[in-house]
C-alpha cells in the first residue's frame, strides 16, 4: 500500500477484510469493536482499539448500489408474481412493501460497511493537488 500513511499503533492490528466489516459491522482496523452505533448511523469510535470514525464518509453511494441492485431484483421478482398469478394490486402491496424495506435496510448496511472497510483500507481521502500532499511530508 503505497502511500499509505499508518500510525506505528496501527500495524499491530489484524485487520479483517471489508466484506467481513460489511457483514458483521465491526471495525475495519482491529475487526473487534462496533462500527455502527444503530442500524445506519456510524459510531464515534472503535470500543475496542479506539479508531476515530472522523475519516467515513460514504456519501451516496451505499444508496446507489441498494437502488440498482435491489431495483432489479423487486422488479423482476414482482413481473414474475405478475405474469403467474395475475394476483390483485393489493397482493403486491402487501408483499413488496416489507420486503422492500426490510431488504433496502439489511442491504444498505452491508453496502455501506462495505465502503467504510474500502474507504480504511485505501485510505481514501477529498481529493487534494500535489503540493497539498507535499507540504504533509
Amino acid at each position: 500500500m503505497a502511500g499509505r500513511k499508518r500510525k506505528q499503533s496501527e500495524e499491530f492490528y489484524n485487520s479483517p477484510t471489508p466484506f467481513t466489516v460489511g457483514l458483521s459491522g465491526c471495525c475495519p482496523r482491529c475487526g473487534q469493536g462496533r462500527l455502527f452505533d444503530g442500524m445506519l448511523k456510524p459510531s464515534i469510535s472503535c470500543s475496542a482499539c479506539e479508531l476515530d470514525y472522523s475519516f467515513i464518509n460514504s456519501g451516496d453511494g451505499p444508496a446507489v448500489f441498494v437502488i440498482l441492485i435491489l431495483g432489479f431484483l423487486v422488479t423482476g421478482l414482482a413481473m414474475i408474481l405478475e405474469t403467474s398469478f395475475s394476483p390483485p394490486f393489493w397482493v403486491h402491496m402487501v408483499l413488496l412493501i416489507p420486503l422492500i424495506t426490510i431488504f433496502s435496510i439489511w442491504a444498505l448496511r452491508i453496502c455501506k460497511g462495505l465502503m467504510i472497510a474500502l474507504q480504511y483500507q485505501a485510505d481514501a481521502s477529498e481529493g487534494r493537488t500535489q503540493t497539498e500532499m507535499d507540504g504533509e511530508l
